[in-house]
């Protein structure tokens, strides 16, 4: 098989291991393969379990759940008794799920949390006799380390002890499994060495990983090496990764930038130009990590025109394939999962469908550390927010092809009396196509409550956003001068809908095409 397209990450845990009472048979096992079947998918990233400890027979390594006489986490105790019951039966749950990939056509990849914070002896139920016995290993040991550290409990690579511990569990699933490479998940907790000591730490790194990839390579001519990181080349610096010397010596094989230290969010704007540029002209692939959890007041799971317009996004910007990392969280998979799996391959077919691009927010916003929003109004003083679009509305609006174009903000402790004023690329928006919702206050929601007033905006033609970045202002021009809580802008939505062909229906019979879509998703 060729070079995958598309890569799915599958955790090994909470759509299977944990799912299934024990004794568990290896027909449920292998359901982590067979929901995949008949969709884009070509390679499965599967997590050997903690990174700590890890859920197939090791020699090397520890069983997960080894080291507890009693468990406080019942699950995390289905999972032992689920991985023991199964080796002991002789069907040992990576064999089992590495053959079955392969009789079903799929590539395989096991994949190694390779950092883990570490926790105490009878507290952490997935940690490991390794871990609480070397403490001095970690890099919060050094009495120079600041308060605070998010690294202090994660292990010290400058320590040939810790490096060998990771090699060993690498090498003995590279000769006892017949897998198609191996994936280094290194964006799990991304800190490796002690801040002053990471210049130092890099060249420690590179060596280590140099000696990995000789392994995965003399372990197999056509395995692969593939390792998950930070999007940012100066992060991963600062982190003791040097990517662009990976690449240059063709240590690896793949890499997959995700957004620092998010595991699950859709961020539709997030960057992987620098990353491509470097890996021009070298065996290195770029791989764009993708998740599906939008987390907001109205939704959990990404529908398909989010999805549209984030993979749409990715592809636009030179990648070699996309990661699908978190998918696992659809579970059970239904058909809504699949409709979203048989697109998000293809930009060209994604072109001329409804899509839907948000900036992210609250929850979501603050856990990529975003600035855009939430964002306090200040009057007379122009509020600016910026997002990325891959739809050439000019070429489908040409043909007939573009239905309507809505842009929603949503402004929180806002009143009636305040007046707001628009601007999409230094156009403004004018009253008289806005539709304005009143939500100061609701008495139930899909997911939580937030409050607040919904600005919608029926876009003309001359409106229309353009391909690549926009810039969206909002003005407050005169602010209620009794309400005392701060003005804010939470929430920024761009919704496309398009028509499968020109003056065709948007549906059986069209609802009246004067009135805007009352759904704010």
């Amino acid at each position: 098989m060729s070079a995958p397209r598309i890569m799915f990450y599958h955790d090994g845990r909470h759509p299977l291991i944990y799912m299934y009472e024990p004794p568990m048979q290896r027909e449920e096992y292998e359901q982590a393969v067979d929901e995949l079947i008949g969709t884009p998918v070509e390679a499965i990233m599967f997590c050997l379990g903690d990174g700590r400890t890890v859920l197939h027979d090791t020699r090397v390594g520890e069983l997960w759940g080894t080291p507890n006489e009693k468990w406080s986490h019942l699950i995390f105790r289905r999972a032992h008794q689920n991985a023991k019951q199964l080796i002991e039966a002789g069907d040992d749950p990576l064999q089992v799920v590495c053959e079955r990939a392969h009789a079903k056509g799929f590539l395989f990849y096991p994949t190694l949390l390779l950092q883990q914070g570490s926790g105490e002896r009878g507290e952490d139920m997935r940690g490991s006799n390794f871990r609480f016995e070397n403490k001095h290993l970690e890099i919060g040991a050094s009495e120079e380390i600041e308060a605070g550290f998010p690294g202090a409990d994660c292990l010290d690579f400058k320590y040939e002890e810790v490096r060998r511990e990771r090699f060993a569990l690498i090498e003995e699933t590279l000769n006892n499994y017949p897998v198609d490479g191996f994936e280094l998940q290194m964006n799990y907790a991304p800190f490796y060495f002690h801040p002053a000591q990471v210049e130092e730490g890099c060249q420690i790194m590179t060596a280590w990983i140099r000696e990995v990839s000789e392994a995965v390579k003399k372990s197999g001519e056509r395995r692969e090496l593939v390792v998950r990181v930070p999007n940012s080349i100066e992060l991963c610096l600062k982190r003791g990764m040097d990517l662009v010397n990976w690449i240059q010596e063709g240590l690896v094989d793949a890499l997959i930038a995700e957004e620092h230290l998010v595991p699950s969010v859709v961020t539709q704007d997030t960057d992987f130009t620098h990353l491509v540029q470097a890996a021009k002209n070298s065996r290195c692939r770029i791989y764009a990590s993708i998740k599906s959890l939008v987390d907001s007041d109205r939704l959990a799971e990404a529908p398909i025109e989010i999805m549209r317009a984030t993979a749409s996004n990715y592809w636009s910007q030179g990648i070699d394939g996309l990661y699908l990392a978190q998918w696992f969280g659809n579970w059970p998979y239904d058909a809504s999962f699949y409709e979203k799996l048989r697109e998000i391959s293809d930009p060209e077919v994604m072109a001329s469908k409804d899509k839907y691009y948000f900036v992210p927010t609250a929850a979501g916003g603050e856990a990529l550390g975003r600035k855009e929003l939430p964002a306090v109004l200040e009057e007379g003083k122009a509020t600016e927010v910026r997002f990325n679009i891959s739809d050439d509305l000019k070429r489908w609006g040409a043909v007939g092809r573009v239905h309507e174009v809505l842009l929603r903000a949503r402004i929180m402790q806002s009143t009636e009396i305040d007046r707001l004023s628009f601007e999409l690329n230094e156009v403004r928006l004018p009253q008289s196509s806005m539709r304005k919702i009143n939500r100061m206050y609701l008495m139930s929601a899909p997911r939580f409550r937030v409050f607040g007033y919904w600005f919608i905006f029926k876009l003309a033609p001359d409106q229309w956003p353009q391909r690549g970045e926009n810039i969206f202002r909002v003005l407050l021009e005169y602010r209620d001068e009794v309400a005392l809580p701060e003005i804010v802008l939470r929430d920024v939505e761009l919704e496309i809908k398009y028509l499968r062909g020109k003056n065709y229906h948007r549906a059986f019979v069209d609802p009246d095409l004067g009135a805007f879509d009352n759904a704010v998703i």
